[in-house]
């Protein structure tokens, strides 16, 4: 949804500002006042979540630009100053522009009166209802500096993983694309000139070069025709996945796939046990924990398996065995879950299992790497050799002719 900035004042005659999503001017105006704002300005900002790209606006924050904020805030707080002085001294250091007037507003809305949690939470798009909700038990409990810090652990702890995962994915990727631009190239436009020398010997071709010609003439005559189709084809993919049967479906072949389901699986455990094992230690309670794990999980199936789990810890059940009903998770982390539940120590434990699957990721993805290096050289090496085997056998033939 769009996002908007407003001005107003509240229900005691304060000035406050801030961000809000909504489908609209008249449905952010009516979202404020049912929060007691009333407003004397909205307008939507560059940021709104607008066609394909909607998802990488500008507005959103790195997280280990986040992460430094966050622990930055934490040791000025622990070192004596005020929490306006703390947002003013991070706020004129970070680089992004938006995050910096995030954190602007959010110091004026405290020295107007506000809980910081309240005013972080105007801003969806950068602090995230994990940040804000720990930030409100940070408060609510006295213990701001050690949340500030567990969370700033949280998202360094995040975006290492991310980062590693991004960086075994980078190389192959770049190296497809490369490989696959020359060999689309040879073969549109190099090989085309080449086999009309060879046509031009008058002699019976062999396979390898019939396709090769007959490649070439379709890429020639019909490349314009399979882009536009592709393109076509592309844009439907999108649209459908961006659909929430279409997200169910990719979720669900991403947790099945040869190799990288089980990597898959891995992140979304290292991932959901340390976000639960910060919110616990925070003072959070399960339910609401696992509300704001099941939203940050990032796959649709694992949501609907929390959102299960939900029910029956509702109803009294324990953690460990509504997941190890739902056969997503790996059963060591239901055996450590449902260890921590009867020892007493649920948040340890969660915090040992998304250190042990953040490790198995590390190597997965080396072993992925060991094996898509040599498999991808292996497809483009046997591709130039057809080529070059396809160029050079009628020649070879034409010489022994000749002799």
């Amino acid at each position: 949804m769009p996002l908007f900035d407003y001005a107003g004042f509240d229900a005691n005659g304060r000035k406050v500002n801030g961000s809000v999503e909504g489908a609209g001017r008249r449905a952010v105006l009516a979202k404020l006042r049912e929060e007691g704002i009333y407003a004397t300005e909205v307008k939507e900002t560059n940021g709104g979540s607008k066609g394909l790209l909607g998802g990488f606006s500008r507005q959103k924050v790195a997280v280990d630009e986040l992460a430094m904020a966050t622990r930055q805030i934490a040791v000025l707080l622990s070192a004596g100053l005020t929490l306006d002085e703390t947002l003013a001294t991070v706020g004129g250091q970070v680089e992004n522009v938006h995050f910096a007037r995030a954190l602007a507003l959010s110091r004026e809305a405290v020295i107007q009166g506000e809980s910081l949690h309240v005013a972080l939470s105007r801003h969806p798009r950068i602090f995230s209802d994990l940040f804000v909700n720990m930030i409100q038990v940070g408060e609510s409990s006295g213990t701001l500096e050690l949340t500030l810090e567990r969370l700033a652990d949280f998202l360094e702890d995040q975006a290492k993983l991310r980062g590693r995962i991004l960086a075994a994915i980078t190389y192959p990727l770049l190296m497809a694309v490369v490989g696959g631009s020359v060999l689309i190239f040879l073969v549109a436009f190099v090989v085309p000139k080449i086999t009309r020398m060879i046509e031009d010997l008058g002699q019976a071709l062999p396979l390898p070069t019939r396709l090769l010609i007959g490649v070439s003439h379709f890429l020639s005559s019909y490349g314009w025709v399979l882009l536009i189709l592709l393109t076509i084809g592309f844009v439907l993919l999108t649209r459908y996945l961006r659909t929430s049967e279409g997200q169910l479906r990719r979720d669900t072949i991403a947790l099945k796939l040869p190799l990288f389901g089980r990597l898959n699986t891995q992140v979304a455990s290292a991932r959901l046990t340390r976000t639960l094992a910060t919110l616990l230690q925070s003072g959070m309670p399960m339910l609401k924990a696992l509300e704001i794990a099941r939203q940050l999980v990032g796959n649709r199936v694992l949501q609907r398996a929390l959102a299960e789990t939900s029910m029956a810890v509702r109803e009294g059940e324990g953690l460990a065995e509504p997941l190890r009903r739902s056969k997503l998770l790996p059963a060591m982390v239901t055996q450590m879950i449902a260890v921590g539940e009867k020892s007493g120590e649920l948040e340890t434990m969660l915090l040992r299992v998304a250190d042990t699957y953040e490790q198995q990721v590390d190597m997965a993805i080396n072993r992925l790497l060991s094996l898509l290096e040599p498999l991808m050289i292996l497809i483009m090496g046997s591709a130039v050799g057809f080529i070059v085997m396809a160029i050079l056998l009628p020649i070879f033939e034409a010489s022994q002719g000749m002799k």
